[in-house]
């Protein structure tokens, strides 16, 4: 393994660890730095608060991916201590060949032996399988969902016939007493957006100047969940009269609060082998009803030219604990790359990759897999945000002819003259404003170059936009962002 500054921010579950382990470096925590002849093993003592040192080390025995293990008493993975000990071997700090230490050889042993019975169960070529599901508790379950989904169904048409304008009259505990209820129910999904309508009551009634924009955000609320209601009782029922009680290549599993489990996007064929990504925008925002931060990446497939988002999902209550992503760069080159069900902006997961610098070649090719024009990435956005279930948005990459300013508006030229508004997504805060940053960009953008953003509808004045996220060159991939 490359030992840089890029490779140990990604191993870092979060910033401020991996500056802690930095600090540990550079006033010299560590001592009797010992590795193995090949390599492959690295160990030291780390002083900590007591006066007894902190055992650290790094495996790299398995692919050449670190494998930390610290006698600390964090629960952070990997700890600030084993953070600390790639710093030191990022500076080139000498360490001293030695014989492997006993409790890691026993811990290497095990994890071996471990290895080995579960490849002579499955064959060493052959995926894991996933678990047959018990049928009877999967019926109950079945069963729970279809009590939840008829509790939502009362509190919609309530809603519904009574009027959005007594959202402002509601309390935002019932919503929230819903929401805790469809989660005993099985149904994350409704659970979150009921979650998100006890936020637009409680908008309205601390400022009644917010009112329409959430009155508008609850109407667009109840009609995915009508949708999900709807499209949900039917999908719940034919399972359960057919006695099928597997995962399924079905949005709905996931927009009920299913969680798909990589064995099983496998298991239906929703994978790609030997992928090659680009990152083109990474971001990271609060969700108030789910209480947790979300980082966001947007790639761009290097082969087919498709787009895919990735989702780290860190709840607040175990922030610290959950290991943070970060901006890529670079090519990312993905043994099994599992995409999940849906249409359009499809979210993608990996167990493992490898990364790289783009070539010069590689590079010149990126913004050739942009749309072929404004009119054909319109017509495919319009076909998908249509769909009541689907966010009304979709990733484009748009191929640029002219990009400046009409008026006061950015706006986009493609190469056939058609145009398109630039602007910032109305609700994504300040932090995530890109418009105005189009202005530094150098004047004469190269030929060839191409947009990448998210193309929504805006209500305000019902047109098709684009939220500018970065711009790819046959050089470069420019982000406005992060």
């Amino acid at each position: 393994m490359e030992w840089t500054e890029q490779a140990i921010l990604l191993q870092a579950p979060n910033p401020a660890a991996a500056e802690n382990g930095r600090k540990l470096s550079r006033k010299g925590s560590f001592s009797a730095r010992c590795k193995t002849a090949d390599g492959a093993l690295y160990w030291a003592q780390c002083a900590g608060s007591g006066k007894d040192p902190y055992r650290v080390s790094i495996d790299l025995a398995k692919d050449g991916r670190p494998v930390c293990r610290c006698s600390c008493p964090s629960r952070q993975f990997p700890c600030k201590h084993a953070l600390g000990l790639m710093f030191e071997l990022l500076e080139a700090k000498p360490f001293q060949v030695a014989e492997i230490p006993g409790d890691i050889a026993d811990k290497r042993a095990k994890q071996a032996a471990r290895a080995a019975k579960k490849e002579g169960a499955e064959g060493e070529d052959k995926p894991a399988k996933p678990k047959k599901p018990n049928a009877a508790a999967r019926k109950k379950k079945l069963t729970k969902q279809l009590e939840g989904l008829d509790m939502a169904q009362r509190m919609v048409d309530e809603l519904l016939r009574s009027g959005l304008g007594t959202l402002a009259g509601s309390s935002a505990q019932t919503f929230e007493k819903l929401a805790k209820d469809l989660g005993s129910c099985y149904l994350t999904g409704p659970q979150t957006a009921f979650a998100r309508i006890a936020l637009a009551v409680r908008a309205v009634q601390r400022d009644p100047a917010q009112a329409e924009a959430a009155y508008a955000e609850a109407l667009r609320l109840l009609v995915a969940l009508r949708s999900t209601i709807r499209k949900g009782r039917a999908f719940l029922e034919g399972k359960l009269e057919a006695g099928d009680f597997s995962a399924e290549d079905s949005a709905l599993f996931e927009a009920l609060g299913g969680v798909w489990k990589l064995e099983d996007l496998r298991a239906i064929g929703s994978f790609k082998e030997n992928a090659r990504l680009v990152q083109l925008s990474f971001d990271v925002s609060y969700d108030g009803a789910k209480r947790e931060q979300v980082e966001r990446g947007w790639w761009l497939d290097v082969d087919g030219g498709g787009l895919y988002q990735t989702l780290n999902l860190r709840p607040l209550k175990a922030l610290k604990y959950v290991k943070g992503d970060d901006s890529r760069f670079g090519l990312l080159e993905v043994p099994a790359l599992y995409v999940y069900p849906g249409e359009g902006d499809r979210r993608v997961r990996w167990e493992s990759a490898a990364s790289r610098p783009l070539t010069a070649a590689e590079r010149e090719e990126l913004p050739k897999l942009a749309q072929p024009g404004l009119a054909q990435a319109v017509k495919l956005v319009k076909g998908k945000i249509k769909n009541t279930l689907a966010p009304k948005f979709l990733a484009v990459l748009l191929p640029i002819g002219r990009l400046g300013k009409v008026g006061a508006d950015f706006v986009l030229e493609d190469p056939a003259g058609e145009r398109i508004c630039l602007r910032d997504r109305p609700g994504d805060g300040a932090d995530h404003a890109c418009v105005d940053r189009l202005g530094t960009l150098p004047r004469k953008i190269p030929a060839g170059s191409a947009l990448f953003g998210l193309m929504f509808y805006d209500g305000r004045d019902r047109t098709l936009c684009v939220h500018p996220c970065s711009v790819v060159t046959p050089d470069d991939v420019i982000r406005l962002q992060y």
